[in-house]
């Protein structure tokens, strides 16, 4: 959910008209969030965390770890210079991550260039180079709290990549930092938020945060804990764009990111945004993707 600035900043104009439909909204620079919620939860033990620590070193081949104690990681860039459009109110700006104190953070702000861009605010996004496939997905991450915000970490890969829209989200919501939203997309097709309770504060402290994503199934678990589960069931044959399983689950290659934005036009899913506090930041420990064994 990298490639350089030329390949990711494709023309907005042409995302936003084929993707308008849809009630999410994201471009082929990766980022998507969606207006819809469900009221589902599901409420976690109210425990402390089972662990933040890095995972070990000794990882299969074709893991992927990024280790913020050592500043940024060769395998992943920051996004700069774009808008995705609305219900984004930020353009991804490279001096909003930034690395210290051995974490990583992802900031919103005030935009200095909004009288050009018309966007008022500033975020920061954190893109892997690479795509990864099957596997377990992990992330210690700290949240925003504050209303009309977003901290998330997810997978993506779309039209840019010539693959169709295929992505599975980690999101907090600042306006509620005890629950956190689960939710996939394939080909476009969203629409399954699944709200779960922490029974914690996802902004007070690390906490790890993952999701396992198999042939036929996604599973989410918070601290160690599996928290909601999708499944799916083999299709006879692909279908036109290649997919092999029925439960509308991705299953193309995708991106490792990270972003925290506030939005616009979306007040009932996050609240209007609250730019009092500004800036407002999210951080992040490390991320890593151990694949799944054959």
């Amino acid at each position: 959910m990298k490639r350089s600035r030329s390949k990711t900043a494709i023309a907005l104009t042409t995302v936003l008209v084929l993707l308008g439909s849809v009630c999410a909204c994201k471009n082929d620079n990766g980022s998507t969030k969606s207006s819809e919620t469900t009221t589902t939860t599901t409420t976690a033990a109210a425990s402390a965390p089972e662990t933040t620590a890095a995972p070990e070193d000794d990882k299969p081949e074709g893991s992927m770890y990024a280790d913020f104690s050592k500043g940024a990681s060769d395998q992943f860039e920051k996004s700069h210079g774009w808008c995705n459009g609305n219900p984004f109110n930020v353009t991804w700006k490279k001096t909003n991550v930034t690395f210290v104190d051995g974490k990583m953070q992802l900031m919103i702000t005030e935009d200095p260039a909004a009288a050009a861009t018309k966007v008022p605010y500033a975020g920061g996004e954190y893109r892997s180079l690479d795509f990864y496939g099957y596997g377990r997905y992990e992330v210690s991450m700290k949240a925003i709290k504050n209303d009309g915000v977003v901290s998330s970490y997810f997978t993506y890969t779309g039209p840019s990549d010539e693959q169709p829209w295929d992505e599975i989200d980690i999101e907090i919501l600042g306006k509620d930092t005890t629950q956190v939203q689960f939710n996939f997309y394939r080909n476009g097709k969203g629409g399954h938020e699944y709200m779960y309770d922490l029974g914690f504060d996802a902004s007070e402290d690390f906490h790890t945060y993952a999701f396992e994503w198999a042939e036929h199934s996604i599973t989410w678990y918070v601290d160690g804990v599996e928290a909601y589960k999708v499944e799916g069931k083999p299709l006879e044959e692909p279908d036109k764009n290649g997919y092999t399983v029925d439960a509308k689950l991705p299953e193309h290659k995708s991106k490792i990111m990270a972003n925290a934005w506030c939005g616009i036009g979306v007040d009932g899913w996050l609240k209007a945004f609250d730019a009092s506090g500004i800036p407002l930041t999210a951080e992040y420990q490390w991320m890593s993707y151990t694949p799944l064994e054959s």
